[in-house]
């Protein structure tokens, strides 16, 4: 039976985990490279359930009692009384790679380790690691307290007794829990980031502007938020390193990242968490930058 939680990465998706995991029952181990990060991840754990108080989904007490159960740490050592470890760090293979190989000093034989990758190889990941077996993708939604949705990937070597564990979790979370299999992107970012690279590219073009092409989507499409404005809340460096994950992974060059996506990120300019990207978040609204 899964008690406590390991969660490695206090950014967004690692907090959200974390919240949610809280939020149900679960001792929490949240680790990061400093504490600076792991202060800034509890702080938006904090405003996220101030947000669910004042919209009647949770209570305040709910949300005392929550943050107590979230020690924090910058040590893997500190990981090593979970029985579940969901790495939730920047989606680039070799920094996950190296976390799994980390972590593994020393760790008990029993502990399940997962991934919150939303496109890379899971078996890949798993080789590096002592377990093989007890190892699988768990992709969680962005923002995780919101959505109901986690993708479970099987590694080749996955455990049937490691997949029933995590669906568990899951379902404890009161998230819905769909199959994939481990191919590039999985499902959801398999469909949403090829949508979001053609988007980019119709900005490039010039078939319209950033208003425009967002406004058709929301208005024509009946999307809740447009495509370039979803990919400044993702992450255009997140974007970009799912998109060259299906065009490495598939070798077809409908999935070629736009090079203005590229230019975009090589200038820094990442989207929301930095106050730009295809929008300038610097003012009190956001305003297309083209």
């Amino acid at each position: 039976m899964i008690k406590r939680i390991g969660v490695i990465g206090a950014g967004q998706m690692g907090s959200g985990i974390a919240h949610v995991c809280a939020l149900k029952g679960y001792d929490i181990r949240l680790i990061d490279v400093d504490q600076p990060h792991l202060d800034s991840g509890l702080d938006a754990i904090g405003r996220n359930m101030d947000r669910q108080i004042g919209r009647g989904m949770i209570r305040p007490e709910e949300k005392e009692s929550s943050l107590k159960r979230i020690a924090t740490a910058t040590d893997y050592g500190a990981l090593a009384d979970c029985d579940l470890i969901v790495e939730a760090a920047t989606e680039n293979e070799a920094i996950k790679r190296e976390i799994f190989k980390k972590v593994c000093v020393g760790l008990p034989p029993n502990v399940l380790l997962a991934t919150n990758t939303s496109s890379i190889s899971v078996t890949r990941l798993a080789s590096v690691t002592d377990r093989p077996g007890k190892f699988m993708g768990m992709h969680f939604m962005n923002p995780v307290p919101m959505m109901a949705l986690v993708e479970l990937i099987r590694g080749i070597a996955t455990e049937e007794e490691t997949f029933r564990t995590v669906r568990d979790v899951v379902i404890k979370l009161d998230k819905k829990p769909v199959n994939a299999e481990d191919f590039p992107a999985f499902i959801v970012n398999r469909i949403l980031l090829p949508m979001i690279n053609e988007a980019v590219y119709a900005l490039y073009e010039g078939v319209g502007n950033v208003d425009a092409i967002d406004t058709g989507m929301r208005l024509g499409a009946n999307h809740p938020m447009g495509p370039l404005e979803l990919a400044d809340f993702i992450g255009l460096d997140t974007c970009l390193s799912v998109m060259q994950v299906l065009h490495e992974g598939l070798a077809d060059s409908k999935y070629r990242p736009c090079p203005l996506l590229v230019k975009y990120v090589e200038a820094g300019w990442v989207g929301r968490k930095v106050k730009r990207g295809f929008y300038d978040y610097s003012g009190e609204r956001p305003v297309p930058t083209r």
